[in-house]
């Protein structure tokens, strides 16, 4: 199966830079900042999970199930919306999304804050945002070539950092300016970017289109192709380990270790940005090296490290030290999950792939913070978790040393 042609290599415009067209730096750009505000938008209720816990008297699991909540849609939605990708394009679907997401953003800003009910509502559409993932990735998949791919989709997939701003400054714009306020201007920046994206985006020349059939058969057909399950688990372990982590570590900071909400924010940003820093990495070392080794080093490296936070450390130094190795192997994982989606995907259904793969890791996210909050509630303490983390972690480790079977060509990707 070959790869589809590269832009630029025929005479398109831009002239090439490292072997790749210019135009797809400037897709690449324009997706990652995209990307970002969306993950911004879909994380805003988190940082907040304090404040509506005293605002609306929530139990554990009450205040769980409020910033676990906007994980559904994000997750799910990216089934529909990547095959509604691969049919339509990037460039009409990336406009679109980012401008239905200002709805429930300024739903929870502005009509929701004083009602459980309304704020679940509202966050379950909020999910829109996470959605975006399964548009991005088949628009630089197809933009690159082969060998750049991994990299280039770490890069995009850096664009989580967007739950990082989320976190750094949601808490402090609430104190300053007013609960409004952050809702607000992300509901602007949105805007701002469907208008810019609608300008410049612009899907790949020869962009391979999907086969015949009703869209349901063809998410079934993508659903029972065996990397497709493969590929799940792997992401569902390893990116729903950082969004289990970005939506619940300020809960577990301040109920493990009485910090304020402010820190735990901070603690959070932090774990985050480190995660995506660490997503590139993993993208260009699988280039280099293979997805496989990588992903097993990095699911080997959290089960140490969810082993020693299950022993509940001190937070400094070892506690800290031990949640910020969980982070960069998190992200380094989910850069290598997806380079091997470039690897593996068939042509025409890299967006159907990832919508599945990226429901999975989402939904791997969602179940956590569910889990924790119950344990919590039970136990008084989050042992329980991180050993099931932990345990979670070594047999993905396992299965990606000795499971999976994946071809070393990159050509059989879109």
């Amino acid at each position: 199966m070959t790869a589809a042609p590269m832009p630029g290599a025929h005479g398109a415009p831009g002239a090439a830079v490292d072997g790749v067209p210019r135009q797809a730096w400037v897709m690449l750009a324009v997706a990652t900042v995209g990307f970002a505000i969306n993950f911004w938008a879909w994380a805003l209720v988190s940082p907040l999970g304090g404040f509506y816990t005293d605002a609306l008297g929530l139990s554990a699991l009450e205040k769980s199930l409020l910033v676990a909540v906007p994980v559904i849609v994000g997750s799910l939605g990216r089934i529909p919306v990547g095959a509604l990708t691969d049919r339509f394009g990037a460039r009409t679907m990336f406009p679109l999304l980012s401008a239905l997401t200002i709805v429930p953003v300024l739903f929870i800003g502005y009509v929701a804050s004083d009602s459980y009910a309304l704020m679940l509502l509202g966050g379950f559409v909020l999910g829109l945002g996470g959605t975006t993932f399964a548009v991005g990735v088949p628009l630089v998949n197809a933009w690159f070539p082969p060998a750049k791919r991994g990299m280039a989709l770490g890069i995009f997939g850096a664009g989580m950092g967007g739950t990082a701003i989320s976190a750094f400054t949601t808490v402090s714009l609430r104190r300053s300016v007013g609960l409004e306020f952050p809702f607000t201007l992300v509901a602007v920046l949105l805007a701002v970017y469907a208008v810019v994206s609608w300008l410049l985006l612009r899907d790949a020349p020869g962009r391979p289109a999907p086969a015949g059939g009703s869209f349901l058969q063809r998410t079934w057909d993508t659903f029972r192709l065996p990397v497709t399950l493969q590929l799940s688990f792997l992401y569902a372990v390893g990116f729903g380990g950082f969004v289990a982590f970005s939506v619940y570590l300020p809960t577990y900071l301040r109920d493990a270790f009485a910090l304020d909400a402010n820190d735990a924010a901070l603690r959070t940003a932090g774990f985050v940005v480190l995660a995506v820093i660490m997503r590139p990495v993993g993208g260009t070392l699988s280039d280099r090296f293979h997805p496989l080794p990588v992903l097993t080093t990095c699911f080997a490296v959290v089960t140490l490290f969810a082993a020693i936070s299950a022993l509940e450390q001190p937070l400094a130094p070892l506690g800290t030290i031990a949640f910020l190795a969980m982070a960069a192997a998190l992200g380094a994982a989910s850069g290598a999950v997806f380079a091997l989606v470039a690897i593996a995907a068939p042509a025409g259904k890299v967006g159907a792939v990832t919508g599945i793969v990226g429901a999975a890791g989402g939904l791997g996210g969602f179940a956590p913070p569910l889990v924790m909050g119950a344990i919590y509630g039970w136990m008084g303490n989050y042992q329980a978790g991180l050993w099931l983390l932990a345990i979670t972690a070594a047999v993905a480790a396992c299965y990606t040393a000795w499971g999976m079977r994946v071809s070393d060509s990159p050509t059989s990707a879109a």
